[in-house]
């Protein structure tokens, strides 16, 4: 029986699980799941500079013959004492001749696979079949996805001659009215005089209202229900309540204070986009003046847009000037809405990690977390039922399961952000690649959204990455005559100098010639053994290799393949896969041989100890790029641009869940070399 040392406090021990349910205790330190036992276990990292325990220097499995015969191809026995281990060198590759050292190689034409699934349970799922630990709030199941009305209007009473909130369907389906924009520091103060303002606004309201013909108005500081079940549903019908009114009245603060900055602030406020934009009819106020003046949005995105490209498009395209598709606009939009405040956060401001929402309880009070996707909601076909516990990117999730045909969050899945979020990491803003959430064609479809705020994703083609060191790849190169005779010839040589030997006492001459001959085949042996390992290869068995640092091209070729001189290049340099990729100018699509040099160049500045190198023996290229931890698993997600988009991601065991590390373009058809798996969380 195996004795383990217990560990101690300072260890901080973590626990998990392989797929027997078997608890496993261990350290902090990087780990992966072992494709060939599906066991937990310690990575170790072969790197160009070995640093840490964990690091260890690039070895290979390749043929011993070959590694021997380059070496003496590649060190002349005539400088200084070199001569002496030459000759060790060279009588122990001359022994290799006399049996094969390497055992029979077989090509199962596919990756290793990656062979741990996501386990847990889902926060929300997309199928109402499966079980959601989210609390279902009362009536939530019960709301239409288009109320095409307002719960609830303030309508003036012609006989009273007073205004007074009508909750009543009949005569609010017959009112026509104006819906009011409006940001609430312009409105009012919090303090001692909050309610003061708040009723001097509102006789400015209805004044305005009156003065406009209409007898009828919504505005959120009225209308907006006391209860969380009334709050819930008028947030979940905002949009509707603009696109119902004949006009949308916005008043502005007092232009003494600056016009420029009145339509600022406005404009600042993460609902004003969707009010302008579903609105059939739009005008404007400041409160220290009695003109109410209408405008075309082209008007608003002068006055209250300052980052008018994103929003310029945008009001072309609701304007019918310059139309978009519908994926393009939605994604223009939320990059509109993000980049405005909420009652949580200020603008510009990104959202906090998702918490771990175990134990939850449905909060009653409070801002909504979530309040930018629900702004974002009103322009989507399918929404989602406000809940003031979710955060921004759970909400995001729920509204890409609602309306799949956009897929919001598995385009995501597929970008590569310029910063990778510790938490979340499915979620994206931006691509290094330039692409588009539109350029972008999933592969994979989001089954759910964990406690954690993990992305559950199906239908993903995966694959491991091997780090300890380069294996011995089973490969088929051109057939050529002149290379088997070649090859054979070494062979020949311990027979012809045994047989020498044997036959010298009978026949004296015929034995020299023979031994002349073996000896003469044993010294030729290592150049003729190389010549015949040369050729291009046809095809190898598909390995993911990782190797820390950048390591160069002729090291790869010979670390995979062995030896081979005046040989096809055996190992490219991607032209457009990686951060560091540089396309060649010529006639034909290459990799430039810069990139190895840029990324050296990196390894040695501010990104030192972060730069790694993919091999993919499938297409024979190399990838560098740039990552937090050394990735284990290879996913296949989508496509863009006439390449597959691959994520890289490490591993959590402790939590079963995946972390993107990078993204590379790799050919689309090595997706067809990786083994389909089950839910995967990216978290």
């Amino acid at each position: 029986m195996r004795l383990r040392l217990p560990f101690t406090k300072k260890d901080n021990p973590i626990t998990c699980y392989d797929d027997l349910n078997n608890p496993k205790s261990h350290g902090l330190e990087q780990r992966y799941v072992s494709p060939t036992t599906g066991t937990c276990r310690k990575l170790v990292v072969q790197a160009v500079t070995p640093s840490g325990k964990s690091e260890v220097g690039i070895s290979s499995h390749t043929s011993q013959a070959s590694k021997l015969a380059m070496w003496l191809l590649s060190n002349s026995p005539f400088r200084g004492w070199i001569i002496f281990e030459w000759i060790a060198r060279w009588l122990w590759f001359t022994s290799k001749l006399l049996g094969s050292d390497s055992a029979d190689l077989f090509n199962t034409g596919f990756y290793k696979p990656y062979v741990r699934g996501f386990r847990g349970q889902l926060w929300a799922a997309r199928s109402p079949m499966e079980h959601s630990a989210r609390v279902i709030e009362d009536g939530e199941t019960d709301i239409p996805t288009h109320t095409l009305y307002p719960r609830l209007l303030v309508i003036r009473d012609p006989i009273r001659n007073e205004w007074v909130p009508c909750a009543d369907r009949e005569i609010i389906i017959r009112t026509k009215f104006i819906a009011i924009s409006y940001r609430a520091t312009d409105a009012y103060t919090r303090g001692p005089n909050e309610g003061i303002e708040k009723a001097q606004f509102t006789e400015e309201v209805r004044a305005t209202v009156l003065g406009q013909k209409y007898d009828a108005y919504w505005c959120d500081l009225e209308c907006v229900g006391e209860t969380p079940a009334e709050k819930n549903l008028d947030l979940y019908c905002m949009a509707d309540v603009y696109r119902g009114a004949e006009l949308t009245l916005i008043m502005l603060g007092k232009s003494a204070a600056g016009e420029n900055e009145c339509w600022k602030g406005w404009g600042e406020r993460v609902w004003t986009m969707p009010e302008a934009l579903l609105s059939s009819r739009l005008c404007y106020k400041f409160r220290d003046r009695d003109l109410v003046t209408p405008l075309s949005l082209f008007e608003l995105a002068n006055l209250a847009y300052t980052n008018s490209d994103i929003e310029q498009a945008i009001v072309n395209a609701y304007s019918g000037k310059d139309p978009l598709e519908r994926l393009e606009r939605l994604t223009l939009l939320k990059s509109a809405i993000w980049r405005r405040g909420t009652a949580a956060l200020a603008p510009g401001v990104a959202p906090p990690p998702p918490p771990k929402m175990t134990g939850e309880k449905s909060d009653t009070s409070g801002s909504y977390k979530a309040e930018r996707v629900y702004a974002l909601m009103g322009f989507f076909e399918h929404r989602i039922h406000p809940n003031r516990s979710e955060d921004d990117l759970r909400a995001l999730v729920r509204l890409s399961m609602a309306n799949d045909n956009d897929r919001i969050a598995e385009r995501m899945v597929s970008m590569l952000p310029s910063t990778i979020t510790k938490t979340a990491c499915w979620y994206s803003d931006d691509d290094i690649y330039r692409a588009n959430l539109w350029d972008i064609l999933p592969e994979i479809q989001v089954a759910g959204v964990t406690e954690n705020g993990a992305l559950v994703v199906d239908g993903c083609r995966a694959a491991a990455i091997r780090w300890k060191d380069f294996p011995e790849v089973a490969f088929v190169t051109t057939d050529s005559l002149k290379r088997n005779i070649i090859g054979f010839v070494p062979y020949l040589s311990w027979p012809a100098l045994i047989s020498g030997l044997g036959s010298i006492t009978t026949d004296r001459a015929g034995g020299i010639a023979l031994i002349i001959i073996g000896v003469v085949l044993l010294i030729l042996s290592p150049r003729l053994f190389v010549y015949s390992q040369s050729g291009r290869v046809l095809s190898s068995q598909p390995w993911f290799i990782g190797v820390k640092g950048a390591i160069s091209k002729e090291d790869v070729e010979m670390h995979l393949y062995g030896g081979a001189r005046g040989h096809f290049p055996r190992m490219y340099f991607t032209p457009s896969g990686s951060q560091f990729s540089v396309p060649e100018r010529s006639t034909e699509r290459g990799g430039s041989f810069r990139q190895y040099d840029d990324a050296k160049l990196a390894d040695s500045g501010r990104d030192a100890g972060h730069i790694y190198t993919l091999i993919d023996t499938c297409s024979s290229t190399m990838y560098y790029f740039r990552a937090e931890r050394p990735p284990t698993v290879c996913i296949f997600t989508g496509r863009e641009g006439g390449l597959g988009r691959f994520v890289l991601c490490s591993e959590r065991c402790h939590i079963n869940e995946l972390h993107k590390e990078s993204v590379l373009r790799m050919p689309t058809e090595i997706s067809q070399k990786m083994e389909l798996c089950g839910w995967l969380a990216l978290g």
